[in-house]
């Protein structure tokens, strides 16, 4: 695996951003959550192990100890941000891989309309409004109360920060501030975007752990049920994070969509 710089020339300036780059193969652009890169990366690594693949993660700005420029504060800009990586890497047919706010910002890269993608899995996005489903206010929460509504099996995944070492807290704290600015004035939902999402072109696969309490079931189905011809495939004993939860099933469904739905075979 290799960590390397790209500096994107966007409307409003230059950009850095770090990509995780790793395998050989078919693209997948992994997008992370909230909770940062490292809830991407061995789910990228187990991808790019045991299939053909090419696995990118990049890391928002403001995660992972990297720096977030003033005026990068929207999701929307994020999206045209991974157009524009993809463009510079010279990617075709690529399958966008997103969780939580990655899933956000991988519906946003949809509407773009990008002839770079092959297709967008959406995994426990956020993003939409569903009225009596709401997503929930996770920034007043402490590590473990998160952990509850985050996970099936809390006990066994739950990371507590006071074992973690500062420098890791600190990019915690900052990854955190940084998803605030992202979420923007509704916190982590676009009034918006779930009537946009008609305009879908790509395919798109709605993956949903069912033990999530973040965003419920619901919440995905109305995610699925708002894009063009969008297939939804919901896990059991699963919560927020199914990469992390259950990877193993998350890479056959992520994989047979892919070999399903681009026009380079992997």
């Amino acid at each position: 695996m290799t960590s390397t710089p790209h500096t994107l020339s966007l409307p409003a300036g230059e950009l850095a951003i770090t990509v995780e780059d790793q395998g050989q193969g078919h693209p997948f652009l992994l997008l992370h959550g909230g909770a940062g890169p490292q809830t991407v990366t061995p789910f990228a690594g187990l991808l790019a192990a045991r299939r053909p693949a090419r696995t990118l993660v990049p890391v928002h700005p403001g995660f992972g100890g990297t720096a977030r420029p003033d005026w990068l504060t929207d999701v929307t800009t994020l999206a045209q941000a991974y157009e524009r990586l993809l463009g510079e890497l010279g990617l075709t047919d690529v399958i966008v891989v997103g969780n939580s706010i990655g899933g956000w910002i991988a519906a946003e890269m949809a509407l773009l309309g990008s002839d770079r993608i092959g297709g967008v899995v959406l995994v426990n996005a956020v993003g939409i409004q569903v009225p009596g489903h709401p997503v929930a206010e996770t920034f007043s929460l402490t590590p473990a109360e998160l952990s509850r509504l985050a996970f099936h099996d809390p006990a066994r995944f739950a990371v507590d920060p006071a074992t973690l070492p500062e420098a890791a807290r600190t990019a915690m704290a900052a990854g955190r501030a940084a998803l605030a600015v992202y979420s923007g004035a509704h916190a982590m939902e676009n009034p918006t975007l779930r009537e946009r999402l008609a305009k879908v072109t790509h395919p798109v696969l709605v993956v949903w752990g069912e033990s999530d309490r973040v965003v419920d079931t619901e919440y995905g189905r109305a995610f699925a049920a708002a894009v063009p011809g969008a297939q939804f495939a919901p896990l059991r004993r699963t919560g927020h994070l199914p990469q992390v939860e259950s990877p193993d099933q998350l890479l056959s469904l992520v994989w047979d969509f892919a070999t399903t739905h681009t026009t380079r075979r992997p």
